[in-house]
């Protein structure tokens, strides 16, 4: 089967900080590294690494073609991804001491998708194949409504979070990924109506699945965290290839919180995701969070 990603492609300016700077504060950067990155990139890179076969629809500008070989170079189908003329999407990424971060990004390249092109990627996809979606892109609603209706499982990472681009999107969603803070507005205006099932991410907590007739919840493996940026599409794309090889809802939040707690120990983002092969040595040597030390 196949894993489809309708995701964005950014270039990743990363400055390690020894604090997150607060309004009116200038404070001197003491790392910089610059690499791929964007949540659907991230999110791609993730299933390739966890076994997937993966394809990228995209965009990247005139000077993107860095982007492109690095997709490729992990292995992923690249063939969809268009050249236009906005530049290539970017984030500045500040990383502070404690592994926290803040980002800001610049969309570029990533609004420019096109009908035709989802249209010709998804043409021989069908039921048992999976499409990723985040907030980073335009043409969410037209993908999730034409992968939904070939029969794709349709997994929807809704961040950046918007309320109204969930509600258009949501139709068409068979999985919503959302973090704690999310959970409890998408709760409040659609409760129980909103259909998709539900993976909320807790961070250090770890995470739960919802769906009809009860929830299977994770805790996080503990690991001291250098760098979290990433971690979040590290999760679920680990989750979409877990889901992709036949894996139940447990066996899936296991795999993805084991990958995202090793990504989190390195600095970067696509290039600090862990293979398939790490994370079930991981797995072999650590206590499972869910039975206690």
């Amino acid at each position: 089967m196949t894993v489809y990603c309708l995701g964005s492609i950014n270039a990743d300016h990363v400055y390690s900080v020894p604090h997150l700077p607060v309004p009116g504060e200038t404070i001197a950067a003491h790392g910089l590294t610059r690499g791929l990155g964007g949540k659907g990139a991230n999110q791609s890179v993730a299933a390739a690494r966890a076994g997937a076969d993966v394809v990228h629809i995209g965009a990247v500008g005139p000077d993107g073609d860095w982007a492109v070989a690095r997709l490729a170079g992990f292995g992923i189908d690249t063939a969809p991804v268009a050249v236009v003329e906005d530049p290539t999407g970017h984030a500045i990424i500040n990383v502070g001491a404690d592994g926290e971060n803040a980002i800001v990004i610049y969309p570029g390249a990533n609004l420019r998708q096109g009908d035709a092109r989802i249209a010709a990627a998804l043409a021989q996809a069908g039921p048992g194949d999976t499409l990723l979606l985040q907030n980073e892109t335009s043409h969410q609603v037209q993908a999730a409504c034409l992968a939904a209706a070939q029969g794709l499982r349709v997994i929807y990472s809704a961040a950046p979070f918007d309320l109204d681009a969930v509600a258009s999107v949501l139709p068409h969603v068979s999985l919503l990924a959302v973090n704690a803070i999310e959970a409890a507005q998408l709760d409040a205006a659609f409760g129980a109506a909103r259909g998709a099932e539900v993976i909320v991410t807790e961070g250090a907590q770890g995470a739960c699945w919802r769906f009809d007739g009860g929830e299977v919840r994770v805790p996080a493996f503990p690991v001291q965290a250098v760098d979290t940026t990433g971690a979040g599409d590290c999760f679920i794309g680990s989750v979409a290839a877990a889901l992709d090889r036949g894996l139940d809802r447990a066996g899936a939040l296991r795999f993805a919180s084991a990958a995202a707690a090793l990504q989190v120990t390195r600095l970067g983002t696509a290039d600090a995701i862990p293979s398939r092969t790490e994370v079930e040595a991981f797995l072999g040597r650590v206590q499972d969070p869910a039975k206690g030390a």
